[in-house]
């Protein structure tokens, strides 16, 4: 008997990475704050690029950013700048190498102050549950809402880069804090 292909959003078409990520992380619930810096600095990254250009980098930065290990992170100087600078298994913007670090600092500070950036995201979350949308197509998905507007404007307030409402809500949606999958979507989350 032949084993039909799920169904999936649209948007991950057939690419072999997009399909995994779709199939694997996306909308999933990240609670570990490490996979939670991960996704910052991805999306940061993502910033007026396509998010298939960051997942074919996926590995370059984390092997630029020491398995994203925040507090390594965190003490990057000007020379490990300006090596990353040159480093072309990512993108070489040295505003985004240069936030990086500081967003690095700026994490452990929420933790401090928080217990978790889990704990503070979720703050901003109705009930700190995540929101599983119903979504008919991908018209009707959001590219931002009041909360990553919130989060946004929070984060700004505190000096995270590269980190507008938009990259908030794809982020959001990265970690599952919003399950934007298609209710026709096999991979759908259903809480």
């Amino acid at each position: 008997m032949k084993q039909t292909e799920p169904t999936r959003c649209p948007w991950c078409g057939t690419d072999e990475l997009y399909v995994k990520y779709h199939d694997e992380e996306w909308g999933k619930q990240v609670t570990d704050d490490h996979v939670l810096f991960e996704f910052l600095v991805l999306e940061s990254a993502q910033a007026g690029l396509s998010w298939i250009t960051i997942l074919r980098r996926r590995e370059g930065y984390r092997n630029a950013f020491s398995n994203f290990d925040y507090h390594a992170v965190s003490q990057y100087g000007p020379e490990k700048i300006e090596e990353l600078v040159q480093d072309s298994s990512i993108i070489r913007h040295r505003g985004k190498i240069e936030a990086t670090v500081k967003n690095a600092q700026i994490f452990m500070a929420i933790q401090q102050e928080f217990g978790s950036f889990y704990s503070y995201l979720y703050g901003f979350m109705p009930g700190n549950k995540a929101v599983v949308n119903a979504l008919k197509d991908m018209k009707s998905a959001a590219t931002h809402t009041e909360i990553s507007d919130a989060i946004a404007k929070d984060l700004k307030k505190r000096g995270i880069k590269f980190f507008g409402t938009t990259i908030c809500y794809a982020f959001m949606q990265a970690v599952g804090m919003v399950d934007d999958h298609l209710d026709t979507c096999d991979f759908k989350h259903r809480n």
